[in-house]
């Protein structure tokens, strides 16, 4: 066998160890990546409102400093993805055990006209104890839609004066502090948000 073919030989096994090295670096790194949401940490704002809760009373983030917040913006008249989506989170919360009042979910109303305090009182008291409806006027309601890039719209009412509304599905989840962590859709599975929060709350 030539020097030279020995050469060849031996860079051809070190190039395959080096690839099988690299592609094990890789799978590995893919496997620590701990979320099974959208890891959003560092590209979205901190938790900041100044809306009324479903009480009636003025509120701001800081109400809920130390929880997990779950923020989801819809409306009561929503015919189906916001119930859905609703559900989902509550089956999720369920799903921490007695872990489940360290989270709120913040139902952010875009049809605050329809959505007063008592309806919203009635509509998330169904999904748990953990879920806390919001509202607030135009200028409250349109500050945090654009702080964390949410879009709605409503359609034109019909003869009887009903009409939909439009909106983002996205669910901003926070961490004690009120840091963004991760975002989910009305598309999440229930056990893996489940997963996420868990790891959250053991972070601390």
């Amino acid at each position: 066998m030539s020097g030279k073919f020995r050469r060849s030989l031996s860079q051809g096994r070190w190039l395959a160890i080096v690839s099988t090295f690299v592609l094990f670096s890789l799978t590995a790194c893919q496997q620590q990546e701990p979320w099974a949401l959208d890891n959003i940490t560092g590209l979205m704002p901190k938790l900041e409102f100044n809306l009324t809760n479903d009480n009636g009373q003025a509120v701001t983030a800081d109400a809920y400093h130390g929880k997990l917040v779950l923020l989801y913006f819809g409306y009561t008249n929503c015919p189906d993805v916001c119930p859905t989506t609703l559900a989902t989170l509550a089956q999720a919360v369920r799903g921490l055990g007695a872990d489940a009042d360290k989270v709120r979910v913040l139902f952010v109303s875009v049809d605050p006209a329809r959505d007063t305090a008592p309806v919203l009182k009635s509509y998330t008291g169904a999904f748990g104890p953990q879920f806390v409806g919001l509202s607030g006027n135009e200028k409250a309601l349109d500050a945090l839609t654009r702080r964390y890039r949410v879009v709605y719209s409503l359609d034109k009412p019909d003869a009887e004066g009903n009409y939909a509304v439009n909106h983002s599905s996205g669910v901003f989840i926070f961490d004690g502090s009120g840091n963004a962590r991760l975002l989910g859709s009305s598309t999440s599975k229930a056990p893996e948000i489940t997963q996420d929060l868990r790891q959250l709350l053991a972070s601390g």
